[in-house]
């Protein structure tokens, strides 16, 4: 798939549980609660605190996407009919093959459910089944031990720690820890780990 193609196509990622839509401007209001709940911004580098916080966020999300720099999603939930998380495919290198899953929040209700696990895998299923990628990388804060332990769990390879490589909005500095899936090990991943989804 050509970088042209991949940002130009209306992308819908869906299974009997969860559908993952193309960020729009009608997700916005759908997504404000759970945007403020407060749970979901304490590792990450820009804080959500009020309604204009979030559409900093938002429209920050939309530009990239108009940039071709990343795709952002709405994760909606089928059985509770609502919209209730973002995720988005980011640094995006079509040259090397390889992109970033991240920038997800899903409503606290929903954490350990095992949601979370259905939006990975249809991400993890387009990269490497539908556009054919070698590498998707997943990052997070060394302080966030249950982001970490979650990523761990449906098969991501820990590769290491980068120290002092981000400085969040806060003025705090964030050692991140950087995971990875790669093609060759996805099948059996798939076969293992998301054998239920």
């Amino acid at each position: 798939m050509s970088p042209e193609i991949f940002f130009d196509s209306e992308i819908i990622l869906e299974n009997d549980i969860v559908q993952l839509e193309p960020l729009c401007e009608k997700h916005f209001e759908a997504l404000l609660p759970t945007a403020l709940e407060p749970s979901l911004w304490l590792f990450t580098i820009q804080k959500i605190n009020t309604p204009a916080d979030f559409r900093k966020y938002f429209d920050a999300a939309l530009t990239e996407k108009a940039a071709k720099k990343s795709y952002p999603f709405a994760i909606y939930h089928k059985a509770k009919q609502q919209y209730l998380g973002c995720t988005r495919f980011g640094n995006i290198e079509f040259a090397h093959k390889k992109m970033e899953i991240g920038w997800t929040w899903i409503h606290p209700s929903l954490q350990g459910t095992g949601f979370n696990k259905q939006v990975k895998f249809l991400m993890l299923q387009f990269g490497f089944e539908t556009i054919g990628l070698n590498r998707i990388e997943l990052k997070t804060s060394l302080l966030n031990l249950k982001s970490q332990r979650a990523m761990q769990k449906i098969g991501a390879v820990k590769e290491g720690i980068l120290r002092k490589n981000i400085i969040n909005e806060d003025g705090s500095v964030r050692d991140t820890v950087y995971f990875s899936f790669i093609s060759s090990e996805w099948p059996e991943i798939r076969k293992n780990i998301f054998a239920s989804v």
